[in-house]
């Protein structure tokens, strides 16, 4: 089976089966955030991109078995079982746990980036660039706002992946700073 590694098509799927703007820009804040990791340790860019920017594309198709219907899909398309090990990992479920730094790094961001999305769409000028580390831990404790985003999954993630919570937090802002025209979050 080939391996199929290209991001262009990897994006044009993610486009295809992903009709919510919300959704596709969450997986294009997460791909951002990927890639600036990827560069920090030495991995390859691409395939820790593709892993974040295909991670929830099923998930408006088949909520029911997402992420196990996606990563079917992709094992038939011949994507490597590395990327798909870590897009099953994002699901925290113990039978795929988290071994290789891809996975934990995408386990990591997810719900960071969603945290930070939700924090951007409550500012004054709804623009990252203006989205300080203080006021994001702030966001974070109060537990009302973005109840949905899995507070304790975060703290997990940035443990696993051996990263400071706040460095964490500092490093996937930024990233999705650099990124912020593409993401939809300028």
């Amino acid at each position: 089976m080939a391996i199929y590694m290209v991001y262009e098509d990897a994006l044009a799927l993610m486009q295809r089966f992903t009709q919510s703007e919300g959704l596709r820009r969450h997986m294009l804040g997460v791909e951002a955030a990927m890639r600036a990791y990827a560069r920090k340790f030495g991995e390859p860019e691409e395939k820790w991109a593709i892993a974040g920017v295909l991670h929830d594309f099923d998930y408006e198709k088949y909520p029911e078995t997402h992420p196990f219907k996606g990563v079917e899909m992709l094992r038939e398309m011949g994507y490597p079982e590395d990327v798909l090990e870590a897009i099953l990992g994002h699901a925290d479920v113990p039978e795929h746990p988290r071994k290789t730094l891809m996975a934990k790094a995408l386990f990591a961001v997810d719900e960071l980036v969603g945290l930070i999305t939700a924090a951007v769409y409550v500012r004054p000028d709804r623009s990252i660039r203006s989205l300080e580390l203080s006021s994001l831990k702030k966001k974070f404790k109060d537990k009302a706002f973005a109840a949905r985003v899995d507070r304790e999954g975060i703290v997990r993630g940035a443990a696993e992946l051996g990263v400071d919570l706040d460095e964490h937090m500092a490093f996937v802002l930024e990233a999705l700073k650099t990124d912020a025209e593409r993401i939809g979050l300028a």
